[in-house]
């Protein structure tokens, strides 16, 4: 009986030498020679961080034709750094986006346009027909509606009245002035005179200075015309000391 339970008890130890053999063939200490010697059992290692390992990775190594050139003294072959996959996505969101601005171009100017000539010397003016009657004087409006307003008078006989188809036409809204012929204004380029001639047909009475004619007077300049509502004043271009006769006649 004594020989039955010693056989393992000297299992147990041939069991525990072969392990204490086979950890000091394997060059490591004994766990548990130093759990019997009373020393802590060393640490074990913690779980290295995978961004560490990431950012610690050994740049790859370069070709033969890398390899070559650099013999050669060409451009050192600088790898790349390798980077974490979430810091380039973040750099890539937050990466502002730059725009490019280009001035317009400026509108070239249609050819074919006629442009302004620049005239040198004493010039020659053509002088032919009239475009149009010519203007003789002109009645300018003082006191009543249409004040600052002016009207041409014209070479011959020129109606004067309210309504527009008159060839002085005093039609500023005083309704007081005869539509028609209300008087009358001549110009004589033979004797370079102005006559003012009431219309004594009509009930509405018109005055010039004050007076109320009852035949033709001369107009002369800055003479005051009362019409109605309205003042006029005659301001006269032709005359003794102009008329347009001189123009044609130097033209022909």
């Amino acid at each position: 009986m004594a020989d039955d339970k010693a056989a393992p008890g000297r299992g147990n130890a041939g069991f525990l030498g072969s392990l204490r053999e086979a950890l000091a063939a394997a060059g490591r200490e004994d766990p548990l020679r130093a759990v019997a010697a009373g020393s802590p059992p060393p640490p074990m290692a913690k779980p290295s961080d995978p961004t560490r390992l990431m950012s610690a990775k050994e740049p790859p190594v370069p070709s033969a034709a890398e390899a070559a050139r650099d013999a050669r003294g060409g451009a050192p072959h600088v790898p790349p750094l390798a980077r974490a996959p979430v810091e380039a996505a973040v750099d890539e969101a937050s990466a502002p986006t730059t725009r490019v601005l280009r001035a317009a171009k400026p509108v070239a100017e249609p050819r074919g346009e006629a442009r302004t000539q620049v005239l040198r010397g004493k010039q020659t003016v053509a002088r032919g027909t009239f475009a149009q009657d010519p203007v003789v004087g002109w009645l300018v409006v003082v006191g009543g509606p249409g004040l600052g307003a002016f009207r041409a008078i014209f070479e011959g006989n020129n109606t004067v009245g309210r309504d527009p188809n008159q060839r002085v036409a005093i039609d500023f809204g005083d309704d007081t002035i005869s539509a028609e012929e209300q008087a009358y204004i001549r110009y004589d380029s033979a004797e370079r005179t102005f006559l003012f001639v009431p219309n004594l047909a009509k009930t509405n009475i018109v005055s010039l200075n004050g007076k109320r004619p009852t035949a033709a007077v001369p107009l002369a300049s800055m003479d005051v015309i009362h019409m109605g509502r309205t003042q006029l004043v005659f301001v006269p271009f032709c005359g003794i000391d102009f008329d347009w006769a001189e123009l044609t006649d130097k033209s022909s």
